[in-house]
């Protein structure tokens, strides 16, 4: 091993020690979190008081600048929004820099891995009132997400309310993804059009 990968390395697995203070702090807020949990870098946690918020078995969930081979330009944001929401990582889900925020429901299955900078929510966050106005309303006209096993979600894209992703699917850098992606399709684009299907191909 040369010498820089030897640092490198070591650097890494330092970086890598708060990791049992951050999922601490995580448990405290009232995050549920199975075993083998690793947090990579301080991530922004928040869960509205009878929210359920739960990270299952593997999950790692990455912040810090080097901990993505793209670099985390900003923490990882989970938060829920009302008492009624749940938000559940399920086993092996990986993140980078990733923001995922829930006023009702959103489920990421098993093995999925989400790439730096990529949107999940299931809310518009605001409503209009009265002539110019804007009420701070999240819950209302949420709808809830769904993504599938082991699906891929490329660097900065957007999965936006309602939406169902199918296990395998792949969702492109950039897309803007407003309605349902098939398993074992890939989707690209803004809108997102489904280009291909995977299964069709083997």
């Amino acid at each position: 091993m040369a010498f820089a990968q030897f640092i490198g390395s070591g650097l890494s697995k330092f970086r890598a020690l708060p990791s049992a203070l951050w999922l601490a702090e995580a448990k405290f807020k009232g995050v549920e979190c199975a075993r083998d949990v690793r947090l990579v870098g301080r991530p922004l946690i928040s869960r509205a008081p009878g929210s359920r918020l739960i990270f299952g078995r593997g999950v790692q969930i990455n912040s810090a600048l080097r901990s993505n081979v793209l670099g985390c330009f900003q923490p990882s944001v989970i938060r829920t929004l009302t008492p009624r929401a749940v938000l559940e990582l399920q086993p092996d889900v990986g993140v980078s820099a990733t923001i995922i925020v829930a006023a009702l429901a959103i489920v990421i299955g098993e093995g999925t891995n989400i790439g730096a900078g990529a949107m999940i929510i299931d809310n518009d966050f605001h409503a209009p009132q009265g002539e110019w106005g804007w009420t701070a309303e999240n819950h209302a006209g949420a709808r809830p997400v769904k993504i599938g096993r082991g699906v891929f979600i490329g660097a900065r894209a957007i999965i936006l309310k309602g939406v169902t992703i199918g296990d395998r699917a792949v969702i492109g850098a950039g897309a803007v993804v407003a309605r349902d992606v098939p398993a074992n399709a890939t989707a690209v684009g803004n809108p997102a059009a489904i280009r291909r299907n995977l299964k069709s191909e083997t």
